[in-house]
């Protein structure tokens, strides 16, 4: 299936150092998969099907692995830390379809951040047994936190890989908490696993929207993957190393959110596990009475959601950052302040809308984090779809050295599954569009008006220059 085999042709291309072995690579994938959607989304699934929990998680996951085929062939033959919009710029070569693909990208990890924060609120709650019911105490812990998060990234935070392992061994820990727990309470008779085979679905859904509404939330677990792209050019042998440990990866994660789901519906009734935003605080309490889940539990699902969140809302500024740099947004989103070198105007706009999104979505939908977790897997199906897409059209740019190669079949059918799940077919949320659509109208905008400006009082053109640098790599963070 594979052709790849070591190269130092590659290795050249980069000024970047290959410190990311295998095992580190393992582990920031896992790392950064595992988070929010497991730890706040699992009742949210539960409640569109009923005890078949599970069923919307293998689906997810099957589309998860056909699409990472595709991101694997991609980014062993073109290395490079830019991922999605680089793909479809060599793809298609139209700037405007890079630039909203870029844009998407970075609105999903504002999506993704807000989602955390509203877990993060409602696990911080339960931790320490405030009003779950208020829910103006929720909205304003989830905005205090968005804006401490803000304050890290204004300081400036050096990603490190090696950090990330400590992070992602504590979001593991409270997985196989739930699962040991879920096994251990199976031999005390507390489990009732006759509850896995049945399909509960609310009156206006039938069976089949009620598994592709669930599976569309389910995705927001899986996604993450996605990110090791920009950790190719860190990587040691990437063209060898990729394909073998994200597949791993994956298949890791994809077992135990099935596991978890498993034990949640075997352990906890379904109505009750999809009522409030901490549901493995109640799987641990079922299976296990005597432990102290109440103040244990809800502090490991605070420490993996505000890990996903500042991941996510750091890629956002960085983004912004640099679409500003390429000259397709206003230039003052790419100033830097010059004693944290961090992007803080761009820091201020992904925050702003975040916070804004955040008191919207609360108040107008009783279940704000299904509706941004959501909305997050609906941006990113629409650019894996494109991803997809783009593999079949790279066959045709054929490189003097050889490199991973999916079956064709696999990115065909990642390209349609995508595509339908992103289409309101699906039993999806209309809030969830509504959402996405205001997002990428606030792309368009500015868009339009940076290119009315360039045209008016610059007298140039609009258009991506250097999509292979995205992320504000010049930062010195």
């Amino acid at each position: 299936m594979s052709d790849a085999t070591t190269t130092t042709a590659t290795e050249e291309h980069t000024e970047l150092k290959r410190a990311i072995g295998p095992k580190l690579l393992l582990l920031f994938i896992i790392g950064d998969i595992l988070g929010t959607g497991v730890y706040a989304l699992t009742g949210k699934v539960a409640h569109e099907v009923g005890g078949a929990a599970w069923a919307p998680f293998v689906l997810a996951f099957a589309i998860a692995l056909v699409t990472a085929f595709s991101y694997l062939e991609l980014v062993t033959k073109y290395p490079q830390a830019a991922g999605a919009a680089l793909y479809a710029h060599k793809a298609f070569g139209i700037h405007f379809v890079t630039f909203l693909i870029c844009f998407t990208v970075m609105s999903s990890g504002i999506t993704s951040a807000s989602t955390a924060s509203k877990a993060f609120a409602a696990n911080l709650v339960d931790g320490f047994g405030l009003d779950q019911e208020n829910t103006n105490l929720v909205l304003g812990i989830a905005l205090v936190f968005m804006l401490v998060l803000a304050a890290i990234n204004f300081r400036g935070v050096g990603e490190s890989v090696r950090a990330n392992v400590v992070l992602t061994l504590i979001e593991l820990s409270g997985l196989l908490l739930v699962i040991f727990v879920g096994f251990f309470a199976m031999t005390q008779g507390r489990a009732d696993f006759s509850r896995i085979t049945v399909f509960e679905t609310s009156a206006d859904k039938n069976v089949f929207l009620a598994v592709t509404a669930a599976t569309s939330l389910a995705f927001f677990a899986m996604v993450g993957f996605e990110d090791a792209v920009n950790m190719a050019e860190e990587t040691q042998n990437p063209e060898r190393t990729f394909p073998k440990i994200m597949l791993t990866g994956i298949g890791i994660t994809g077992l135990i959110y099935v596991l978890i789901s498993i034990v949640a519906v075997a352990l906890v009734p379904v109505a009750e596990l999809g009522e409030g935003d901490t549901p493995l605080t109640k799987v641990l309490t079922a299976g296990l009475p005597e432990f102290p889940a109440d103040s244990v539990m809800p502090f490991i699902a605070m420490f993996a959601v505000a890990n996903s969140a500042l991941i996510n809302m750091l890629m956002a500024s960085r983004l912004i950052y640099g679409m500003a740099r390429q000259e397709v947004l206003p230039p003052v989103l790419g100033w830097v302040h010059k004693g944290r070198r961090t992007p803080w105007v761009a820091i201020i706009f992904t925050t702003m809308i975040a916070l804004g999104l955040i008191t919207v979505v609360t108040k107008d939908d009783s279940d704000a984090v299904a509706a941004l977790g959501g909305t997050t897997a609906l941006l990113l199906l629409a650019v894996f779809a494109i991803v997809n897409v783009a593999v079949l059209v790279l066959r045709r740019d054929r490189l003097d050295r050889k490199h991973f190669r999916t079956p064709t079949v696999l990115p065909v059918i990642g390209a349609i599954s995508c595509a339908f799940f992103v289409t309101p077919f699906t039993g999806r949320d209309t809030i969830e569009y509504v959402i996405a659509g205001w997002l990428l109208a606030i792309g368009v905008v500015l868009w339009a008006l940076t290119w009315m400006a360039n045209r008016a009082f610059f007298a140039k053109k609009t258009y991506m220059r250097d999509p292979e640098h995205m992320q504000g790599d010049d930062l010195d963070d």
